[in-house]
C-alpha cells in the first residue's frame, strides 16, 4: 500500500487525507498544532464559545461529496440549515438591505432600498452567474497545469467562452456599469474581500462570488462552523487516517528532486507522495529552506492578500434587530482599501463585520448574553505597530457600532480576546497572517496561482487557500479533489 503524506490538518488537508485514504493510500497527516482545523477553529472562554475562522458556509454540497464518496450518508456526520437571510446590511444614512437567500425577495429588496431599476439588477446577477458557468469546470475544479485540462471538451469549452469572463476591466468598474445606485456598487464590490482582494484592482472575474452565495444560499452547521472540522475528522479516522497532532514538520526530505519523506519533530518518516496545506510561502521558504534553486521566486514575491483584525466579544446583552450577519459598511469604502494597500494602515472608518452565532446556537453563549465576532480587513503584517493601530481600531469599531446600536458597546464587553496578522501568521503559518496567500488584484493573478502539483519536484504537491483554486472553505475542499486526480492510483 503507497503511502502520503498530509502536512497540515486544515480543511483541504483533512479533505485530501479523506480522498487519499479512498483511493487505497496509507495516509498520515502531521499537525504543529493541538486541533485540527487550521484556520478553522474554536475556543471557548468565560462561557462563551466562538468560531475562530470563517464564519458563512456555502456550497455544503462540496463537504456532502466527501461522506457520499466514501459510503456514508453525510447526515450521520454533519448537519446543516439553511439561512433565509445571508446578511444584514447597515449604511451610515440609516438604509437596511436584508439580503434573502430568495431571488425574487432579493432584487425585491434591493430596488426598494437604493431605487434602483430592477432590470439592472437581473442583468448584473446574471453577468456573475455567467462568469460562473465560463469558469468552474476548468478554473475552479480543474487543474490549470495540465495541457489535458484544456485539451477535453470542457476545456475547448471554457476557451471559447473566455471573453465572457470579465478579466479586462476592475471589479468595481463592472459594478458601476451595471447599478445607479452608489449602494449597490459598494454591496456587490465587497465580494472581492471574500478572497482578500481590492475591488478597485482585482479583475470583474471575481464578480463571480456573490453567484455563489446567491445561487447555492448560506448555510449554518449544527454545532457552529467547528462542526464541519469534527465531522471530516471523525470520517477521516473511519477510513484509517492517523493524525500527529503537536508535531511540526521541519523539512521535507528530497532524493534527486523526488519528495520522499518529511522530519518532523517526532523524526523521518518517508513516503511515496508528499501534499503540503502549508502556505505555500512557508512551504518553500521554511520546509524546502536548503533548497533555494527550486523554489519558484517570482510567485513567493507577489503581494498578499489582506489579512485581518478580529475582535471576539462576549457581550452582556441580546440585541432583536441583530440577525445572524450583518455588515457596517464605512461612509468611504475607497478610503478603507487605500489605506489597506497603499498605506499598509487602518482606516479610520472600517467596514464592520459582525457575525453572532449565539442567535442559532443558544449554548454558544450564557443566557441573556451574545458572542461577537467582530472583524474588519486589515493589510498583512510588515511590520506595523500592531499595538497601536489595534487600539486606535477598537475605538474606531466601539464608536461605530455604538452610535448605529445607539448603545455603549464597551461597557457589555464581558470577554475579549483578539486575533491580529501577527497571530494569524504564527497560529497558521500563514505568511504575513495573510488569509488568502496571494492577493488577486491582477487580471491574470487569480488564474496564476500555484499549481496543485509541483513541476520542479516529483511526488509534491499542494492543496489548500494559498494555491489554486483559491481560499475559502468550497475552494479549499476543490483544491483536496484536484489533488486527489493528479495523484497516481493506489
Amino acid at each position: 500500500m503507497p503511502k502520503a503524506i498530509i502536512i497540515g490538518a486544515g480543511v483541504a488537508g483533512i479533505a485530501t487525507a479523506m480522498r487519499l485514504a479512498i483511493k487505497g493510500y496509507e495516509v498520515e497527516v502531521f499537525e504543529a498544532n493541538a486541533y485540527p482545523g487550521g484556520k478553522l477553529s474554536e475556543f471557548k472562554q468565560d462561557g462563551f464559545r466562538f468560531d475562530a475562522g470563517p464564519s458563512l458556509l456555502t456550497m455544503p454540497q462540496f463537504i456532502d461529496e466527501l461522506f457520499s464518496l466514501a459510503g456514508k450518508d453525510p447526515k450521520d456526520y454533519f448537519q446543516y440549515q439553511q439561512l433565509p437571510v445571508i446578511c444584514k446590511y447597515f449604511y451610515p444614512d440609516k438604509t437596511q438591505i436584508t439580503a434573502w437567500a430568495d431571488k425574487d425577495k432579493f432584487i425585491e429588496e434591493l430596488s426598494k432600498a437604493t431605487f434602483e431599476p430592477k432590470e439592472n439588477l437581473v442583468r448584473g446577477i446574471e453577468n456573475s452567474a455567467k462568469i460562473y458557468r465560463a469558469t468552474h469546470e476548468v478554473f475552479l475544479e480543474s487543474s490549470l497545469h495540465q495541457f489535458k485540462t484544456f485539451f477535453s471538451k470542457k476545456g475547448f469549452k471554457a476557451l471559447f467562452r473566455l471573453s465572457q469572463i470579465d478579466s479586462k476591466r476592475t471589479m468595481h468598474r463592472a459594478n458601476e456599469s451595471f447599478f445607479r445606485s452608489k449602494k449597490l456598487v459598494q454591496f456587490f464590490d465587497r465580494y472581492a474581500t471574500y478572497n482578500g482582494s481590492d475591488p478597485y484592482r482585482a479583475p470583474a472575474t471575481l464578480s463571480v462570488i456573490p453567484h455563489l452565495e446567491q445561487q447555492y444560499g448560506a448555510w449554518f452547521p449544527a454545532g457552529g462552523m467547528y462542526a464541519i472540522v469534527k465531522s471530516l475528522v471523525k470520517l477521516a479516522k473511519e477510513l484509517g487516517v492517523n493524525f500527529n497532532f503537536n508535531n511540526p514538520v521541519n523539512s521535507i526530505i528530497l532524493e534527486n528532486k523526488k519528495a520522499v519523506g518529511i522530519k518532523a519533530s517526532n523524526g523521518i518518516h518517508k513516503a511515496d507522495i508528499i501534499v503540503s496545506n502549508s502556505d505555500v510561502w512557508c512551504t518553500y521558504k521554511r520546509l524546502l529552506a536548503n533548497h533555494p534553486e527550486l523554489h519558484p521566486d517570482k510567485l513567493l514575491t507577489q503581494a498578499r492578500s489582506s489579512s485581518a483584525l478580529i475582535f471576539y466579544w462576549g457581550i452582556k446583552k441580546q440585541f432583536e434587530q441583530l440577525d445572524l450577519h450583518n455588515i457596517f459598511f464605512s461612509k468611504d469604502y475607497k478610503a478603507e482599501f487605500d489605506a489597506i494597500w497603499q498605506q499598509q494602515t487602518i482606516g479610520p472608518d472600517p467596514t464592520v463585520y459582525l457575525n453572532i452565532s449565539s442567535k442559532l446556537e443558544p449554548g454558544d453563549a450564557p443566557e441573556g448574553c451574545e458572542n461577537w465576532f467582530v472583524m474588519i480587513n486589515v493589510p498583512a503584517n510588515n511590520g506595523q505597530d500592531w499595538d497601536k493601530l489595534i487600539k486606535e481600531a477598537k475605538q474606531n469599531i466601539l464608536n461605530k457600532l455604538s452610535g448605529i446600536l445607539r448603545e455603549d458597546i464597551a461597557a457589555l464587553i464581558a470577554s475579549e480576546t483578539i486575533l491580529d496578522p501577527r497571530s494569524i501568521e504564527s497560529k497558521t503559518s500563514s505568511y504575513q497572517g495573510s488569509i488568502y496567500g496571494t492577493s488577486s488584484n491582477d487580471r491574470f493573478a487569480a488564474f496564476l496561482r500555484h499549481a496543485n502539483k509541483s513541476s520542479k519536484i516529483n511526488n509534491l504537491y499542494f492543496c489548500g487557500g494559498s494555491v489554486h483554486p483559491g481560499g475559502g472553505i468550497p475552494l479549499c475542499l476543490l483544491s483536496a479533489k484536484i489533488v486527489s486526480e493528479l495523484t497516481p492510483n493506489a
